[in-house]
C-alpha cells in the first residue's frame, strides 16, 4: 500500500486459489499466462505454482503458453527447478536489478537521472573534505546495484584531509550476501550491517515481508565473517505483536555468534505525523528483557552522535545497542547526511525534501572546470548543513496525527 504495510498472509491468493482463477480464466479464452510481481522468484516453493498451472489445458486441449517476467537477481537458482515445472520462457527486466531507484508508486527512474559512480564518488570526496569520516551504502538493497565492488573501490580509495582512510561499510538484508561478501571485502569494504529481525523463518517472513529463508541470511553472515567484514552488526526491528517474543533468542544467538546485535525501536514511519505508540516496544522494556537473563551494563558512547546507546554484557560476552528513535530522540547530536541514488541530499530520515545536488554535478557551465564544479558542491553542501535544525523525531514525539509528507525510507537510507 502507499505507506507499505505488507499485507498478512492470510490475505495472499494460495497456490489452488490462484489456479482455480487461472483455470476460469483459461476457461474463459485466455491462452497465455504470465507471473509476474514484484518479483515473482522471491515466493517460497514458486515451481509448486509453476507445475498447478502448466497441468492446465485451452478447451481444445492445447497447453497454455505459460511465461514468469523477473529480474533475474536468483533466477540461476530457480531456472531449472521452474523449467522442469513446466514454464516455457522467462523475461528478464535489467533495469529492476537497482532496487534503490524505486519511486514511492514503484515507477523506475531513468538510468540518466540515478547517481553515476563517478557522481557518487565526488559527491562522498566532497563531504569528506567538509569533515565527513564515515561512509555507509545503504538502501533500498545496496547488493543489487551491479558492479558495487567498483564502488566500494573508489570509495575505499578517499582519504582524509589528515591522510587516514574512511570508516566504509555497508547495510544489507543479507539475502545475496553470500556472493558479495569476499568481492566487497577485496575491494575495500571493511565492515558490514545485516537486518534480521527474528531466528524463526515465519516471524521473519511477517516483519520483512520477503520469503527467502533465514537460513539465506545466516549463510550470507558466515560469509561476510570468512571475508573479515566485521564486526558485524545485526540490525533487529522490534515491533509489539509480532516478534518481541525473538528478542532472547536472537540477543542469545548474537553473543554466541560473536556478533553485535541492535535493537531498534519500531518507527511508524508512514505519511502521519504521530508515532503509533500501540507498535512500539520500548528501549527501556527491550534492555529489562535482555537484563533479566544476561545482566547488562551501559557503556559510555564512543562519539558525539552515536545513534545506539551501547550496554556490555557484564560477563564480557559481548554487547548490544538500542536504537530508541521513538522515546529517546537524538536529534540534538545527530550528524547524518544521506545521499538518495538521484543525488537529492537529505538531513533527516523524516524530511519531507532534498536539497539536489545532481543538479551542480551536472551542470553544463561547470562542465569543463573541475576547481569551480567542486567548489559550488562544496558550497551547496556547506550552506544546507550550517543551518539544518532537523528535530523530526522530537515532533512526532510530541505530534497529533496531522498529515506530514516525507520520503520514503528505503529512497534514501535507513
Amino acid at each position: 500500500g502507499p505507506d507499505f504495510a505488507f499485507l498478512p498472509r492470510s490475505e495472499v491468493l494460495t497456490f489452488e486459489e490462484i489456479e482455480r482463477v487461472a483455470q476460469a480464466f483459461v476457461d474463459l479464452g485466455v491462452e497465455k499466462l504470465r507471473l509476474t510481481g514484484g518479483e515473482p522468484l522471491v515466493r517460497r516453493d514458486l515451481p509448486v505454482l509453476v507445475a498447478k498451472l502448466a497441468g492446465i489445458r485451452r478447451p481444445d486441449g492445447s497447453p497454455l503458453d505459460l511465461t514468469l517476467t523477473t529480474n533475474g537477481s536468483t533466477l540461476r537458482q530457480h531456472a531449472g527447478l521452474l523449467a522442469d515445472a513446466g514454464l516455457q520462457r522467462v523475461t528478464v527486466s535489467l533495469d529492476a536489478l537497482d532496487d534503490e531507484v524505486f519511486g514511492p508508486d514503484f515507477a523506475f527512474l531513468p538510468r540518466s537521472e540515478v547517481l553515476s559512480f563517478e557522481e557518487i564518488d565526488r559527491t562522498a570526496r566532497t563531504f569528506v573534505g567538509l569533515g565527513v569520516e564515515k561512509l555507509r551504502l545503504t538502501g533500498g538493497e545496496p547488493l543489487v546495484r551491479r558492479d558495487l565492488p567498483v564502488l566500494v573501490g573508489m570509495l575505499a580509495a578517499i582519504r582524509r584531509p589528515d591522510g587516514t582512510p574512511l570508516d566504509l561499510t555497508l547495510t544489507t538484508n543479507g539475502s545475496t550476501l553470500r556472493r558479495h561478501a569476499r568481492p566487497l571485502a577485496d575491494a575495500g569494504l571493511q565492515r558490514v550491517t545485516v537486518s534480521l529481525d527474528s531466528l524463526d523463518d515465519a516471524v521473519f517472513g511477517t516483519m520483512n515481508g520477503v520469503e527467502f529463508p533465514v537460513a539465506t541470511v545466516l549463510d550470507g553472515i558466515a560469509a561476510a565473517q570468512e571475508a573479515g567484514l566485521g564486526p558485524i552488526k545485526i540490525n533487529m526491528v522490534v515491533r509489539r505483536g509480532i516478534n518481541e517474543d525473538s528478542v532472547l533468542p536472537m540477543a542469545r544467538w548474537a553473543r554466541d555468534q560473536g556478533l553485535i546485535l541492535r535493537f531498534i525501536e519500531y518507527m511508524d514511519v508512514g505519511h502521519t505525523n504521530g508515532w503509533r505508540m500501540d507498535d512500539v516496544v520500548r528501549a527501556d522494556e527491550l534492555v529489562a528483557l535482555v537484563d533479566a537473563e544476561l545482566p547488562l551494563e551501559e557503556v559510555p558512547p564512543r562519539y558525539r552522535g552515536e545513534v545506539a546507546t551501547r550496554y556490555r554484557y557484564r560477563d564480557g560476552s559481548g554487547e548490544v545497542g538500542l536504537i530508541a528513535s521513538v522515546t529517546r530522540p537524538f536529534c540534538g547530536d545527530c550528524t547524518r547526511a544521506r545521499i538518495s541514488a538521484d543525488g537529492h541530499f537529505y538531513t533527516c530520515l523524516f524530511t519531507a525534501t532534498g536539497h539536489d545536488l545532481r543538479a551542480i554535478l551536472r551542470d553544463p557551465k561547470l562542465a569543463g572546470d573541475v576547481v569551480a564544479g567542486e567548489a559550488a558542491l562544496r558550497d551547496a553542501i556547506a550552506a544546507v548543513w550550517r543551518v539544518r535544525e532537523d528535530r523530526y523525531s522530537e515532533l512526532r514525539t510530541e505530534a497529533t496525527s496531522s498529515r506530514l509528507p516525507r520520503i520514503e525510507m528505503f529512497a534514501m537510507g535507513g
